[in-house]
């Protein structure tokens, strides 16, 4: 038995839930890259969304792995026909999710997960596929533990590092656009609450389209009881 959601028009097995969409945002070095790596070996079923670019590949990067790389008229029209669920231009190069694998793993249950800044939350809380919408904000314990973060790391040079920070407080500054906000003073007890959340919202109503058919064979049972 199948139902069929009109949000997507794509039926679902009974008893099956929606996949959800999460989103993981905070500013450069408050561990969001780290928890994301956590949540994958958590769940291996967790699909990581991958970003479509006009740019080119750079040594080593695989095509539908690391990026979708395809060229900018073909990456236009795609906006132009709504397949994109997110866009931005950065630094010459345009970026982007394409919605047509995130429709069909959701469809399927499966949980897809996106590392990406306030203004792509920001879209796809606003497309089609928002109501099933899981938005995540990290918070550092402090300005400069952040810093702390960011030279540890040994990824940036310090002007880089100086550019990240000046960035973080527009990141930061968006935090009430989100659906929780967690405050990442401790690598294991931020994951712990990411997996309770994360449990918590797989079993929303919405998430469970078998539901509806469930209620109407109660109601049948229920009418013929002597």
């Amino acid at each position: 038995m199948t139902t069929q959601d009109t949000r997507s028009g794509a039926g679902i097995e009974t008893g099956q839930r929606r996949g959800l969409l999460i989103i993981l945002s905070s500013p450069s070095g408050a561990g969001k890259s780290t928890l994301a790596g956590r949540l994958r070996k958590w769940d291996a079923d967790l699909a990581f969304s991958v970003s479509a670019t006009t740019r080119a590949p750079r040594p080593g990067e695989v095509d539908g792995e690391h990026y979708h790389f395809m060229s900018e008229a073909d990456f236009k029209s795609q906006v132009a026909d709504s397949e994109m669920l997110e866009h931005a231009f950065v630094f010459g190069n345009f970026y982007g999710s394409p919605k047509a694998s995130v429709q069909s793993a959701i469809d399927a249950g499966r949980d897809v997960l996106f590392d990406i800044d306030w203004q792509g939350a920001q879209q796809i809380t606003n497309s089609s596929l928002g109501p099933h919408t899981l938005s995540i904000f990290l918070l550092p314990p402090s300005i400069a533990e952040l810093r702390h973060r960011l030279e540890k790391r040994a990824q940036d040079d310090n002007d880089t590092i100086t550019r990240r920070m000046q960035k973080s407080w527009d990141e930061i500054s968006h935090w009430g656009g989100y659906d929780y906000v967690l405050v990442n003073d401790d690598l294991d007890a931020t994951e712990a609450n990411l997996k309770t959340i994360i449990s918590a919202t797989r079993l929303r109503r919405l998430q469970q389209p078998g539901l509806t058919d469930h209620v109407r064979d109660l109601q049948i049972q229920f009418e013929e009881l002597p």
